[in-house]
């Protein structure tokens, strides 16, 4: 048995970072067994974009022929002003796919099946995937790891993954509480998906800013339904954390003078099936691996969702972490390292947040607030657009995927 076969690798997390991860390891023939805490795929989802490497990492994993079948509609991104006048635009098409909205948008769970269907078509006897299944403890030494999960059963393993999110529980086993990683950066942002207005314009994502706060629409995959997106400037208040009813309360209070759509948001807010509430968190790990513990995704390094760069940091981490396994799986210890020197150079860019942090982006009073919507049309005017898509969105292309 060849060295690669003999490994037996854990994954925690079924999302996007997770099965894209479980993904190459099998191709590579590695044992690879993943740990999903919900009991079923999440479907649906916010919006996520491919450009650059992150598109060129699908490219070489076989994904696009798959995304493609799931691929949306977008156009761009309209800035609507409290009766829905339009009063500037970031075009796909103008700003060469590499604006808010890319040449390749699908939504998060859609492209999370795509990536299971490929798993599933990857398998050769050597995946082991468990539902509702999730880590309560870690013991590690020189040679493996022995995890015991929730269900009581302990095993061992050569490398535990943790592509467990934001809320990372193997990063707090083994790297320290949440607090030594994680920072507020000034608010929280909520999604959910409502029914879609009527005079919403097809295909474009339309974006409301009013003080203190950013409130969305956003095309979804199912053309009867769209996409909420409130983003809160506010400090942070840590007994929100699980406290629905409040966080509910604290987005009413920010949007319900804001005119638009506003009314039918709130109005729908109560009811949605899929309500999302967080603080806008960035995740910094200094050191991605300790022992033979590592961490790809949001679980080791989230720019938050102001960096629009999640999935692109998740596929590119996953895809070299896989590979430099594959490479010398005789020499974790040497694959670890390798991981995080050639991924480091990505994720400082990719975690830059364009055109500034929250109080730029999101203004508290109504002057400031006039004065950037001012901006906003000046930024997206011919003459501006390629100034804007440097300074915006130019970030992360000159970084040159590693080839294996």
């Amino acid at each position: 048995m060849s060295i690669a076969k003999a490994l037996h690798v854990l994954v925690s997390g079924g999302g996007i970072a997770g099965n894209a991860v479980a993904l190459q390891l099998l191709r590579s023939g590695i044992r690879t067994t993943v740990v999903e805490r919900a009991a079923v795929p999440r479907p649906g989802g916010q919006a996520v974009d491919l450009r650059g490497p992150s598109k060129e990492a699908a490219e070489r994993m076989g994904l696009m022929e798959g995304i493609a079948g799931y691929q949306l509609d977008e156009h761009g991104m309209s800035y609507v002003d409290g009766a829905g006048k339009i009063y500037a635009r970031m075009s796909m098409e103008d700003f060469d796919g590499q604006g808010v909205v890319a040449e390749i948008e699908i939504t998060r769970g859609d492209l999370n099946q795509v990536l299971l269907d490929a798993v599933a078509g990857a398998d050769n006897g050597q995946l082991d995937y468990r539902y509702g299944e999730w880590i309560d403890r870690i013991v590690q030494d020189d040679t493996g790891v022995d995890v015991t999960f929730a269900s009581g059963v302990t095993e061992r393993f050569d490398l535990v993954i943790g592509a467990d999110g934001v809320h990372s529980a193997t990063r707090r086993l083994v790297f320290g509480p949440e607090e030594q990683f994680s920072t507020n950066l000034g608010g929280y942002g909520a999604f959910f998906t409502i029914p879609n207005p009527a005079d919403v314009e097809p295909g474009w994502f339309s974006m409301r800013l009013i003080p203190g706060a950013m409130l969305g629409i956003r095309p979804d995959a199912d053309p009867r339904t769209a996409k909420a997106i409130v983003t809160l400037r506010t400090e942070t208040d840590p007994a929100l954390r699980r406290d629905v009813d409040a966080q509910r309360a604290l987005i009413r209070t920010a949007i319900a003078g804001a005119g638009w759509h506003a009314r039918a948001v709130l109005a729908a807010m109560d009811s949605t099936p899929d309500f999302y509430f967080d603080e806008v968190a960035r995740v910094d790990v200094p050191e991605l691996s300790i022992g033979r513990v590592t961490l790809i995704g949001d679980a080791g390094y989230c720019g938050s969702p102001l960096s629009g760069m999640g999935t692109a940091m998740a596929i590119v981490g996953a895809y070299v972490l896989a590979a430099e396994i594959a490479a010398t799986p005789d020499d974790l210890a040497g694959a670890q390292r390798r991981y995080q020197d050639a991924i480091t150079p990505f994720l400082d860019k990719a975690k830059q947040i364009p055109g500034g942090g929250m109080a730029m982006m999101i203004p508290k009073s109504p002057l400031v607030t006039r004065l950037a919507k001012m901006n906003l049309r000046l930024m997206m005017s011919r003459p501006m657009r390629p100034l804007t898509k440097k300074i915006f969105f130019g970030h992360t292309e000159e970084f040159a995927l590693p080839s294996y």
